[in-house]
């Protein structure tokens, strides 16, 4: 199969191609305009060369990266010339952005879904798989599921669910294969330049930072190791008729920002780090308080469910954090 994905630099998109790489036989392009992902973090994956944006698919042997941005909407109908599957997850990504700077979180999450659904629907690409988020629900007793009704509370809550409604169009009107995915709160190895609260709460306690709480840290989310979404992403791309469906991908259980900093405290402890301080401050724009999913749809139709539980899956990103700055000391 060829694979196009957006945002392929990315946390999520080097762990996905490094599992592509595995299974062989896959030809892989990159788009990504490298404002977080690096070359660096691609390489560290596979042996890529970069190409012109006109160029057509080549083989096995490489993974292709076009640095470019996904608002232009003629790199968008070149670079899918040709393959079988876009994964797109490059996005603004986070509630704490879009609040600071909406327009660019429209821009972003709308337009450029727009553009590769349209680049999609010029050159028949069969799959569509769209890296949503649970934030289009909205403040809802959880745990969220697919057919709960969206009022988002965040502009990233809404552009997201604007992604998810050019999906759906673009499934019933013009038969492209779109599969949307909600992701949890995703953490583990390879998210060194994640924002997320997991990556956060690592760097600054490694650094002797004060751990930031928003609020108390009563809000709850729903933490999904890396390996864990990546299977939910592959089986997405893989499994036949599901055009036009969403899935609650994450790990079916709730646990709170304070919890994590507690559990974190005590892995970070386990590895030398101790006088680990956190503190409260306000509470953040456009937060929700509690956030979970059912995940029962993921597991009967995709055959999907999460393997790594919360504390194993912690104590591999604190090692792999402890990696990083011993291989840069």
């Amino acid at each position: 199969m060829n694979w196009l994905i957006t945002g392929g630099c990315g946390f999520i998109g080097t762990a996905l191609i490094r599992r592509l790489l595995e299974d062989g036989g896959q030809v892989i392009r990159v788009v990504d305009n490298l404002t977080t992902g690096t070359r660096d973090d691609l390489r560290q994956v596979s042996n890529f060369r970069e190409i012109s944006r006109y160029s057509v698919f080549g083989d096995a042997q490489h993974v292709e990266l076009i640095v470019g941005n996904i608002l232009e909407d003629d790199l968008a109908v070149v670079a899918s010339r040709g393959c079988d599957i876009i994964i797109h997850l490059a996005a603004n990504t986070g509630v704490g952005p879009s609040v600071e700077n909406p327009r660019a979180d429209l821009l972003a999450n709308v337009l450029g879904t727009f553009n590769y659904l349209e680049a999609a629907r010029i050159n028949k690409v069969p799959r569509f798989v769209f890296a949503s988020s649970s934030a289009p629900v909205g403040e809802v007793e959880p745990p969220i599921h697919e057919e709960l009704a969206p009022h988002p509370v965040s502009p990233y809550g809404a552009s997201k669910l604007a992604g998810e409604g050019y999906c759906s169009a673009y499934s019933r009107t013009f038969g492209v294969e779109t599969v949307m995915l909600r992701f949890g709160n995703v953490y583990g190895p390879g998210s060194v330049h994640k924002h997320s609260v997991v990556a956060q709460f690592i760097r600054r306690a490694m650094a002797g930072d004060i751990l930031e709480i928003y609020g108390e840290g009563n809000q709850t989310r729903d933490f999904i190791y890396i390996d864990d979404l990546i299977d939910a992403i592959v089986l997405a791309a893989m499994t036949p008729d599901i055009g036009g469906e969403v899935f609650q991908i994450a790990s079916n259980s709730e646990t709170s920002v304070r919890e994590i900093a507690e559990r974190l405290e005590g892995i970070l402890k386990e590895s030398g780090i101790v006088g680990v301080r956190t503190s409260s401050g306000g509470a953040r724009a456009g937060d929700v308080m509690r956030n979970y999913s059912d995940t029962t749809k993921a597991r009967t139709v995709l055959g999907w469910r999460p393997k790594v539980c919360l504390d194993d899956g912690l104590h591999k990103t604190v090692s792999y954090f402890q990696n990083q700055k011993s291989g840069q000391a």
